[in-house]
C-alpha cells in the first residue's frame, strides 16, 4: 500500500511542477500566455498586493490556512515515518521450553534460510526477508530458478525442506512464507 501511495503523490506532485514550471518558463521566455492564465506575460508579480490581501479582514481565513496547513504537516509526518520505519525484522523470539526466551537475530535467520534454500536443486539465487513480528515472524523468499526446474517441485522441496527446518529450528508454531519466482533469462536452445 505505500509504494503504490508513494508513486502515486510524486507522481501528482512531479506532473504539477512540471506543468507549472514548463508553462511559466514558457511565458517567461515570450509564449503569449492563455486566457485563463494567472499572469498577463512575463513581467507580471506572481501575487500582487491585492491578491495578498484579499482575505485578510475575514474572521474565517487565517483559521483555515491554519488547519489546511496543519493536515499536510500530518500527512508529511505520515508519509516520513512510514516511509523511515524498518521493514525488516531485526530479532526472533525463540522458546527455549524453560519459561525464558531467547533472541535470534533476523539477519542470521535470513541468511540460513537463503543458503538453504539456494542450495536446493535449480535454484540459482534465492533472498530471503524477515517481516512481521518478533514472536510470529515471516518470511518472504524470492527464488531465480534455472530454466528446467518446474516450479511446483521447487516450491514443494522449499516448504517441506528450508522453511520447515527454519520454522522447527527457531521453535515457531507457523512460519507464514510469500514466496516469488522468476527464471534466469537465458538464450533459446538449438533444435537440431
Amino acid at each position: 500500500m505505500l509504494r503504490i501511495v508513494n508513486r502515486v503523490l510524486i507522481g501528482l506532485v512531479g506532473l504539477v511542477l512540471l506543468l507549472l514550471g514548463g508553462s511559466v518558463l514558457a511565458v517567461g521566455l515570450g509564449a503569449k500566455p492563455p486566457s485563463w492564465w494567472i499572469h498577463d506575460g512575463r513581467h507580471d508579480v506572481l501575487l500582487t498586493d491585492a491578491e495578498r490581501t484579499r482575505w485578510q479582514d475575514h474572521g474565517w481565513w487565517w483559521p483555515t490556512v491554519i488547519a489546511a496547513l496543519a493536515i499536510v504537516v500530518l500527512l508529511t509526518l505520515w508519509w516520513l515515518t512510514a516511509n523511515l520505519r524498518r521493514r525488516r525484522l531485526a530479532e526472533v523470539l525463540v522458546d527455549t521450553g524453560d519459561g525464558e526466551g531467547a533472541l535470534l537475530r533476523g539477519r542470521a535467520l535470513e541468511g540460513v534460510l537463503a543458503s538453504e534454500a539456494g542450495d536446493l536443486d535449480g535454484v540459482a539465487h534465492a533472498q530471503v526477508h524477515l517481516t512481521g513480528r518478533r514472536a510470529a515472524p515471516e518470511t518472504r523468499v524470492q527464488l531465480l530458478l534455472e530454466p528446467h526446474v518446474d516450479p511446483g517441485t521447487a516450491l514443494q522441496h522449499l516448504t517441506d525442506e528450508a522453511l520447515t527446518h527454519a520454522r522447527n529450528s527457531a521453535g515457531l508454531a507457523a512460519l507464514p512464507a510469500e514466496v516469488r519466482m522468476k527464471a534466469v533469462k537465458h538464450r533459446a536452445e538449438r533444435v537440431s
